[in-house]
């Protein structure tokens, strides 16, 4: 009698296609082992409630005929929790199987969560000289017989005649010893069984996640170690972490003194290598800005203005920053409605007479003499003033210091303008930044934040 855990249960899913959010599970096979005896089976079809792709049917022999007398996942629910009921979960590239149950669980409002074990990263463990560790490649390698490959109960039987033939030929003991090990760090991902988490350090920095030829998705973190577990233990809710979890091949990290620093870094490296999964702090091309005629009865009222064309040190009534003019037209017409300002007087609609809006008792009457220019206006800047831009509170360039004393990088973070010219690690380095400031949105939030905080050292620089 061979014990690989106290109690396990080895199960493999069916499913119309590969993502856990979108496609639903068709079939469950499973046995339960207590103490190394098997002490039950189980298979079921499962009513995926959706169609069942030519594919699909093809690959697996599940066509769409064969389930629509069949369970839905919530009519056999209870059951499958039975037979899971404390016992580590065990699958062939578990990760799979476990975001659709996660997320098929999750359909009928059960949160489920449950110790992994996979017998992809088992098999690596006990046979690293092998190349393929897919279930194919193991029929072969220990010459098993399979009676209805892709189907769950068949799949499932191959994983424990795999984890047999380990036993006997390997011994009880080792195959234990690498279940063990993989218990204990079970969060991280197939393609990455050689990266060792415990050596990455548990402080600020940005990670980089690459698959074989391009760069990912870029993150940052003040606890770098625990961050990067954590994105491996994501439960796949999303297809976005499940298409991370199955094409990363490469972690790198980079250290940095402080918070802000990683937020900067994260920021240009977003910007700078566009990953292929970062959808905010993406480049910007130039952005634009409203600004408010300073007098009431001046035409134009409101005048879209470039970043480059911005006075930074002057922010007299200017709003934004936009990514678009679309964008900024958008908000602007928004306001407008929300607050019943007078779209002739914005720009916003061409011709003579009163708008339209005050023909639909919007507008509160500017274009009709109904409403001084002097309260319309008044009324304009308050509705903006949630976009308010900030003038540059300082006279010239500063600096931002942070140190870590854990790893004691220090670094020093220039600034003119709201925009960020450089970092440098060593002051005497600081008198070779140069060049224009260029206005970053995300920079500019970051400087907003931290300039508040009481224990920001904050260094004037000359020029």
């Amino acid at each position: 009698m061979s014990t690989l855990l106290p109690a396990y249960v080895l199960l493999d899913l069916e499913t119309t296609g590969c993502t856990p959010t979108l496609d639903r599970i068709t079939e469950i096979g499973l046995i339960r082992y207590e103490k190394g005896v098997e002490v039950g089976r189980w298979n079921t079809l499962i009513n995926p409630e959706v169609s069942i792709s030519p594919f699909i049917q093809r690959l697996t022999g599940i066509t769409q005929a064969m389930v629509p007398h069949a369970p839905t996942f919530e009519q056999v629910s209870e059951t499958l929790l039975q037979w899971l009921d404390h016992a580590v979960l065990c699958a062939h590239n578990a990760r799979f199987d476990y975001g659709f149950l996660k997320n098929e669980f999750k359909r009928i409002g059960i949160t489920f969560q449950k110790k992994l074990l996979c017998t992809v990263k088992l098999s690596r463990k006990l046979y690293p000289h092998h190349h393929s560790h897919g279930l194919s490649a193991i029929i072969e390698r220990f010459n098993l017989t399979c009676h209805q490959r892709h189907r769950a109960m068949s799949d499932t039987q191959m994983m424990a005649d795999f984890i047999d033939a380990a036993m006997f030929e390997l011994g009880e003991f080792k195959v234990q010893e690498a279940a063990g090990i993989l218990l204990k760090q079970q969060a991280i991902p197939v393609s990455l069984n050689h990266l060792d988490i415990s050596a990455i350090p548990e402080t600020c920095g940005v990670y980089l996640f690459y698959g074989d030829s391009a760069l990912l998705y870029v993150g940052k973190s003040v606890s770098l170690r625990s961050r990067i577990f954590n994105h491996f233990q994501s439960d796949h809710s999303s297809a976005k972490e499940m298409r991370i979890a199955q094409k990363i091949k490469r972690v790198e990290y980079r250290l940095t003194a402080g918070e802000l620093g990683a937020l900067l870094l994260e920021s240009r490296l977003i910007k700078e290598y566009q990953p292929i999964y970062n959808r905010q702090l993406r480049r910007e091309r130039q952005l634009c800005a409203w600004q408010v005629n300073s007098d009431p009865n001046g035409s134009p009222l409101v005048t879209l203005i470039n970043d480059s064309d911005i006075n930074w040190r002057d922010m007299e009534n200017v709003y934004g920053a936009f990514k678009t003019t679309r964008q900024a037209v958008e908000v602007l017409n928004k306001l407008a409605d929300e607050h019943g300002l007078c779209d002739k007087a914005l720009g916003l609609e061409r011709g003579s007479g009163i708008c339209f809006s005050h023909q639909i008792k919007q507008c509160r009457g500017l274009c009709d003499g109904k409403e001084s220019a002097k309260s319309h206006w008044l009324r304009l800047v308050a509705a903006l003033s949630g976009y308010k831009l900030l003038t540059w509170p300082y006279a010239g360039r500063i600096g931002i210091r942070e140190h870590n004393t854990e790893n004691d990088i220090s670094e020093i973070h220039v600034f003119d303008q709201w925009c960020h010219l450089a970092t440098a690690d060593d002051h005497h380095k600081l008198d070779e930044v140069t060049g224009p400031p260029r206005f970053d949105r995300d920079t500019y939030r970051y400087l907003l934040k931290f300039l508040n905080r009481k224990d920001v050292e904050v260094i004037p620089m000359n020029g």
